[in-house]
């Protein structure tokens, strides 16, 4: 650049403004041929786009592989058209790649990809082209919401469930229902996405607040899986292994067949603990109240709250014992060394966010997979959405139970909504597949729900277990976190809030707490949590942030407020 501005001073260059420019079809575009559920849905979205009736929310529902990309995308066409500009917020970066093929072949027009691990540079660029409006699509994570469009026209939240839209540090907030306020704001249309809805959506769209579009079948002669449980109790995996004898069976099956498995463990990692066998210490986080991770394809232990890595001691920090710890508990990358002695010649591979670094990377091996090239594919909730594997005729899910065992009372819809994500992934390309849940409580109303796949009747009596409890979206949670590095001068906050809850309950909010929070200590924080529920008509906010005003908080301390928290850690 200063070479640039030296040679305009010396009048060898001249600058000249150039008015932006859309970019138009840059490559031959695919058409789809759509089935009747999906052109009666994307009639709809299509009409919207544009019209003079302003702001519409849609929820677009249907089952895993019944298209419903491809019917948001006649929306994302008709808006380019018109010259308006589209954002398609997606929860995992790892979605991006196969997203942005699939918008460049239908609309021919490369996207903007958005999201965190976007270089300085291209950051940059992407910042001007929206601005400027020469961006048509952008494609990407929460951020991507607080960019400065010029005409924007249409926002899509592609799996409008997933958790991963909630930013819990720094400013709170839902990307999900930002996106809903500002197309609200803008008066013009938002698309709601999922297999799964969250019940809050699905609720919304119940009581005529969001307008429900269904895709009820697979598309072409595509079925769903057959979901059946494995008990635990009586299929014993043995010492040291993991897949029970009927997963193991079917794999078998599967691969003498020509088809792929799936192996789904949502635990990244080589195991989750690491104790020693003769103290029974375990190894903990320096700055967390929280057990290190084993990650032994890079021998290290791994805090997955903080970030903290050390290596793996030979001895026992405690004891002093040395070659006495041994791992605790099966992560994926143990998961995928037994997959390894068991199908010695099966081609493999192992997707995560830790064993795949980089976009391009992943979009690589998602290839692999997607064109056979791989028989096994061991993976976290990475793979458990958004990605089409034609060949892949069986999905065993390992730890069925995993999420059930927090202390959550969304526990059980995000493990309806992460199995159901995952075992749909089989059989996208017609004929028979199978799904296998490996549980040591098949009689859970969840796992019954789920091998039952009557998603309706599991979230209508989710609902009425809500509503009976006045718990979201019937009523309002709204959590504060009191945090510092000093213990003491923390608890003395809490204990103000605790005297002045009185400013709360006087308003007709109810205060549960205060409680040291399951992870009491986080990033060399010491953490205390109350929980303030309330009516969903009530203006919440304005009572609980006076409240927190009450408290006089030094600056050492740390009050954060989480309107509808998603985590209660």
């Amino acid at each position: 650049p200063g070479v640039v501005r030296n040679l305009i001073r010396l009048g060898v260059l001249e600058p000249a403004s150039l008015e932006p420019v859309m970019p138009r079809a840059a490559m031959e575009v695919d058409s789809v041929r759509l089935n009747a559920a999906q052109v009666a849905a994307a009639g709809k979205l299509v009409d919207a786009v544009g019209a003079a009736g302003g702001h519409r929310t849609y929820l677009l529902q249907g089952v895993t592989g019944a298209g419903k990309t491809e019917v948001y995308l006649e929306a994302v066409r008709r808006a380019v058209d018109q010259g308006l500009q589209v954002l398609v917020l997606l929860p995992e970066i790892a979605l991006t790649e196969a997203l942005v093929r699939r918008l460049a072949l239908r609309m021919g027009v490369e996207p903007t990809l958005w999201h965190s691990r976007l270089a300085e540079g291209a950051r940059r660029k992407a910042w001007h082209s929206v601005v400027e409006g020469v961006a048509p699509i952008v494609a990407g994570a929460r951020s991507s919401l607080f960019l400065p469009f010029r005409r924007l026209g249409l926002i899509i939240v592609d799996e409008e469930h997933d958790s991963s839209y909630k930013q819990e540090d720094r400013v709170i907030y839902s990307a999900r229902d930002m996106a809903v306020l500002r197309a609200d704001t803008a008066g013009i249309p938002a698309i709601l996405s999922t297999a799964t809805p969250s019940l809050e959506t699905y609720v919304n769209a119940s009581r005529g607040r969001y307008v429900r579009l269904s895709l009820p079948e697979r598309v072409g002669d595509a079925v769903l899986p057959e979901v059946r449980t494995v008990d635990l109790r009586t299929h014993r995996p043995g010492s040291r292994r993991w897949l029970a004898p009927p997963v193991v069976e079917a794999v078998h099956r599967t691969l003498e067949s020509g088809g792929q498995a799936l192996l789904f463990l949502n635990r990244r990692g080589y195991a989750p603990l690491l104790i020693c066998l003769d103290c029974g210490h375990r190894i903990g986080c320096l700055h967390c109240d929280a057990s290190l991770v084993m990650h032994q394809a890079r021998q290290v232990l791994l805090c997955h709250h903080c970030g903290h890595e050390e290596r793996v001691p030979r001895q026992c920090p405690q004891c002093g014992k040395e070659n006495g710890l041994g791992p605790c508990g099966p992560g994926i990358e143990r998961l995928a060394e037994e997959v390894a002695s068991r199908f010695p010649s099966a081609r493999r591979s192992m997707l995560s966010s830790d064993s795949v670094r980089g976009g391009q990377v992943l979009s690589s091996e998602l290839d692999d997979v997607a064109a056979g090239r791989i028989d096994i594919c061991v993976g976290t909730q990475i793979v458990a959405k958004g990605h089409h594997f034609p060949r892949l005729r069986f999905v065993g899910v390992i730890d069925a139970d995993f999420c059930l065992a927090h202390g959550d009372f969304r526990a059980g819809e995000r493990t309806f909504q992460i199995i159901r994500q995952v075992t749909g992934r089989a059989g996208r390309s017609g004929g028979e597949s199978l799904a296998l849940l490996q549980t040591a409580d098949p009689g859970n109303p969840v796992i019954r729900a789920i091998v039952a796949g009557d998603e309706e009747a599991f979230l209508a009596r989710l609902a009425r277990e809500r509503e009976a409890a006045s718990a979201p979206p019937f009523g309002r949670y709204v959590a504060a976190i009191i945090s510092s590095r000093d213990a003491d001068a923390a608890l003395q906050v809490v204990r103000r809030l605790d005297r002045n809850a009185d400013l709360l309950e006087s308003n007709g909010i109810r205060l549960w707490g205060p409680v040291r929070a399951p992870l009491a200590r986080r990033r060399d924080r010491w953490r205390w949590r109350f929980l303030a529920v309330a009516p969903t008509r009530l203006a919440v906010q304005r009572h609980v942030a006076a409240w927190k005003a009450s408290a006089g908080a030094p600056r050492s301390v740390q009050i954060a407020l989480d309107v509808d928290p998603q985590s209660f850690l």
